[in-house]
C-alpha cells in the first residue's frame, strides 16, 4: 500500500499519518516538486496538486483507489477521467469554515463601513466623514449552504440580520434550528438576488456554477447591493461584475477569488474604488496543517477499518451532500 502526500506538512504531521496507517504502508511526502512523478504509483493520494499532473495516465493505471483532497474545492482533481472512474474522492469541505467566515466578515464589514474610501483618505491625510452602510437589519443572501455557507450564517446571526439561502439540498437543512430565516432550492436564485442587500457566494465550481452570476443575475440584484465571493472566481462572469460596479448598480464587491489568479495587473478591478481584493486567503490558518492532517488521519483510520469515510464527494456534483459531510 502506497500513500502519497502533497500538502504543506511538518515531520510531526508525517509521523501522525504513518501512525494512522497499517504497518508496512509506504507513505511518501511528494510535495509539489515530485507529485507528478509519484502520483501514478499511489494507492491513496492525500493533498492538492497545484502543478500539472497526468490524471489520464493515473486513471488508466488502475492503481489509485482514493483521493483525499486537502481543499474544499475539487477543480484540481475532478477531471473527466477521475469522474468517470471508480476512484473515491473525499474533500476538506467545512474544514476551514471558521477562517472563510472570518474572511467573509472582514470583506463585508470593510465594504459596509467604507474602509476602501477611508484608507485612501488616510493616505492623503484627509479626516472627512463619508456615508456608510449597515449590516444590522439587512437581508443577507447566501448562495450555497454547505460547510462554509452554514458557518457564515452562524457568524452573521448575532448581527440581527435576515438570512436567506439557496442550496441544492434544502430539504436536508433544518430551518427550525434558527440558522436561516428561509432556505430555497438552487433554482430560486433569482428570488434570493432580488431580496438581498448583500449576496455571499459559497458554491463549489462545477459546470452548473461556472458564470452563474452574470449580466442577467446582476440586473436582478438590488441597486446598491453588495457581492462577496469566497467561492471560486469563475462562479462570477468578471466583465459583468466590472460593469455592474462601474455603473453604480452595485455598491461594492469583496473578492477573495478572481477568474484568473493571480489577478492580472491590467484588470480594471484594481482601479474600481468600491472593491476589496484579497489573494485567495480565505482558508488560511495557523492551524491549517494540523486540521488537515487530523482529517486525513481520521479518514485513513476509517478506510483501513472498512468504515464510511467523511466528506465522500458526489463526483457528478463536485462536492459532498450534507449527509456525506457527516460521514453518514
Amino acid at each position: 500500500m502506497r500513500v502519497v502526500l502533497c500538502y504543506p506538512l511538518e515531520p510531526r504531521h508525517y509521523e501522525q499519518i504513518v501512525a494512522a496507517c497499517p504497518s508496512g504502508t509506504e507513505v511518501v511526502d511528494a510535495g509539489q516538486e515530485r507529485i507528478a512523478a509519484e502520483l501514478p504509483t499511489a494507492d491513496i493520494f492525500c493533498g492538492h496538486a497545484k502543478v500539472s499532473v497526468p490524471w489520464p495516465e493515473v486513471v488508466r493505471g488502475g492503481r489509485l483507489k482514493w483521493i483525499q483532497s486537502s481543499a474544499a474545492g475539487l477543480d484540481h482533481c475532478l477531471v473527466p477521467e477521475v469522474i468517470a472512474s471508480d476512484i473515491v474522492v473525499t474533500s476538506a469541505s467545512g474544514l476551514f469554515a471558521d477562517q472563510v467566515a472570518e474572511q467573509t466578515l472582514a470583506l463585508l464589514l470593510g465594504l459596509l463601513r467604507g474602509l476602501p474610501t477611508f484608507f485612501r483618505a488616510a493616505q492623503k491625510k484627509e479626516f472627512i466623514r463619508r456615508p456608510t452602510l449597515d449590516l444590522h437589519g439587512s437581508t443577507v443572501g447566501i448562495v450555497g449552504l454547505g460547510g462554509n455557507g452554514t458557518r457564515i450564517a452562524n457568524v452573521l446571526r448575532p448581527f440581527q440580520t435576515r438570512i436567506i439561502a439557496t442550496d441544492m439540498f434544502p430539504d436536508e437543512i433544518d430551518i427550525t434550528c434558527g440558522l436561516v430565516d428561509a432556505i430555497w432550492p438552487a433554482d430560486q436564485l433569482d428570488r434570493l438576488l432580488a431580496e438581498s442587500d448583500m449576496v455571499i457566494l459559497c458554491v463549489p465550481l462545477n459546470a452548473q456554477s461556472r458564470h452563474m452570476i452574470a449580466e442577467r443575475e446582476f440586473a436582478r440584484m438590488k441597486p446598491g447591493s453588495i457581492l462577496v465571493n469566497v467561492a471560486r472566481g469563475e462562479v462570477v462572469k468578471e466583465p459583468a461584475l466590472i460593469a455592474a460596479l462601474q455603473s453604480g448598480h452595485l455598491a461594492g464587491a469583496g473578492l477573495d477569488v478572481t477568474e484568473v489568479e493571480p489577478l492580472p495587473v491590467t484588470s480594471p478591478l484594481w482601479d474600481v474604488p468600491n472593491v476589496i481584493i484579497t489573494p485567495h486567503v480565505g482558508a488560511q490558518s495557523r492551524r491549517r496543517a494540523n486540521d488537515t492532517t487530523n482529517l486525513i488521519c481520521e479518514n485513513l483510520r476509517r478506510y483501513f477499518s472498512g468504515q464510511k469515510l467523511v466528506n465522500v464527494v458526489d463526483k457528478t456534483l463536485g462536492y459532498p451532500t450534507p449527509s456525506a459531510r457527516r460521514g453518514e
